[in-house]
């Protein structure tokens, strides 16, 4: 089994604080196997990642988190970066032509632009994989609610733990069987056949909420031209 952490985000982002040398660093501190850089909207710092991956002794899996019109849907895959604003079904389609394989995010969290408000659930059940488990939580409800839904569709689980700052890489993560050989596409087809189980622990809420203020910092500074 390959311990993997799919959901994370660099100085890239904009809610995100630390070069991607940092982000490797921590995975290979705390174990992991593989890791994929999955910035909002930015692609560069996630294909650096692949690139440097190896120096560090871990798999760099190339993503991006997509901002659609109906929410967040991360690629897993893919060296392009898939346009934001389009529709969710537009989203999925280009992810997939692409040849990556799309995974849903927090799902169930309105407040963190989780899509299923938005789609259907038969939309939803085509996803090749849900996000069951992000670190990032309060009650852990809509984790539960994530993890019923894609138990109840018999569809593949991962975890992520949505880390912006580099100490939080590896609070969760997914356990893929998958030989390291097959490298990152081996990782995505085993994704995608459901052969992962998920392992996680929360965020502590001093870091979730310093991550949203820096965010909040840098989206006003950004504005201002600073």
């Amino acid at each position: 089994m390959l311990a993997v952490e799919l959901h994370t985000h660099s100085a890239a982002s904009h809610d995100g604080r630390d070069p991607v040398d940092l982000l490797l660093a921590q995975a290979r501190a705390v174990g992991l196997d593989a890791i994929a850089i999955t910035d909002h909207d930015h692609i560069d710092a996630s294909l650096e990642a692949v690139e440097k991956a190896p120096e560090y002794g871990l798999i760099g899996i190339p993503g991006v988190e997509v901002s659609s019109a109906a929410g967040h849907v991360i690629a897993l895959g893919v060296s392009e970066l898939i346009p934001a604003g389009r529709s969710y079904g537009e989203t999925v389609r280009r992810i997939r032509d692409l040849g990556g394989i799309v995974v849903i995010p927090h799902p169930f969290q309105p407040s963190r632009s989780g899509v299923a408000p938005n789609i259907t659930r038969d939309e939803l059940a085509a996803a090749d994989a849900i996000e069951i488990y992000n670190s990032r939580l309060l009650t852990g409800r809509a984790n539960r609610k994530a993890e019923t839904f894609a138990r109840d569709r018999s569809l593949p689980m991962t975890a992520g733990s949505d880390a912006h700052i580099s100490e939080m890489v590896g609070q969760a993560v997914t356990y893929i069987d998958a030989d390291r050989a097959d490298g990152v596409a081996g990782i995505l087809e085993a994704i995608a056949a459901g052969r992962t189980r998920v392992a996680g622990k929360r965020t502590p809420w001093r870091i979730s909420f310093r991550q949203a203020a820096g965010g909040v910092k840098r989206r006003l500074l950004k504005r201002v031209g600073r």
